[in-house]
């Protein structure tokens, strides 16, 4: 049996609004690898920082770290083989019916992302073990959970597949999709594409959903 792991983030707000703080475009990405190795380097990094006195912290989290420590996160991963996936919707193109509730809108994303690329990630797989970073209070992420294996039984045909949603504090995989999801919502958000730049090899899809749309309704 061959198993594909697909790690999820998303970056984004769920803020409907526009004013200086709300996100332009809500984004799902992921990260496909063979093994989980990578993980096991990032740890192994992540000491070697601490012994140079790099400010590193309990996760690596790339809003929130230096850039002398994202610099070599971003060269760490840009040096492994994985594919990187991301759908992005531009939240203002929303019709009120798909984001009606955060949780709705979360499943839609998830749907339209997995719809797209998710026969491309399980290629040549037997199995699939999906690990998502967990979102908000234990209550919604319920909701959550249940709507990415809602997905999952909608799009998968013949595939095994699992479902894991931790903290990504607890896998430095979720880290890596973090950094990934943080790169590529830096290019659209902000113009800015140096990040981006070091994982660009990587990324198969950047997928603006609503590319041809040309309705705002806010």
């Amino acid at each position: 049996m061959s198993r594909s792991y697909i790690f999820s983030d998303e970056a984004g707000c769920f803020a409907f609004l526009k004013n200086n703080r709300a996100s332009k475009y809500f984004l799902v990405c992921t990260v496909q690898i063979e093994d989980c190795t990578i993980g096991d380097g990032l740890l192994e990094l992540r000491r070697d920082m601490v012994w140079r006195g790099l400010p590193v912290r309990e996760q690596f989290h790339a809003t929130e770290d230096k850039n002398d420590v994202r610099t070599e996160v971003f060269d760490f991963i840009g040096n492994h083989d994985m594919r990187i996936d991301a759908t992005l919707l531009e939240k203002s193109k929303a019709q009120p019916h798909t984001r009606h509730t955060n949780e709705a809108f979360y499943k839609y994303a998830w749907f339209y992302h997995f719809k797209h690329v998710g026969p491309k990630l399980l290629k040549g797989h037997t199995e699939a073990m999906i690990t998502a970073a967990a979102l908000g209070t234990k209550k919604g992420q319920a909701v959550y959970t249940a709507a990415v294996n809602d997905v999952m039984q909608q799009t998968v045909q013949s595939q095994q597949w699992k479902t894991f949603f931790p903290r990504a504090v607890a896998d430095p995989c979720l880290q890596v999709a973090d950094y990934c999801a943080w790169a590529i919502q830096r290019k659209w958000e902000r113009g800015d594409e140096v990040w981006r730049d070091k994982i660009a090899k990587q990324i198969y899809t950047e997928y603006d959903l609503w590319k041809t749309g040309e309705a705002h309704y806010y």
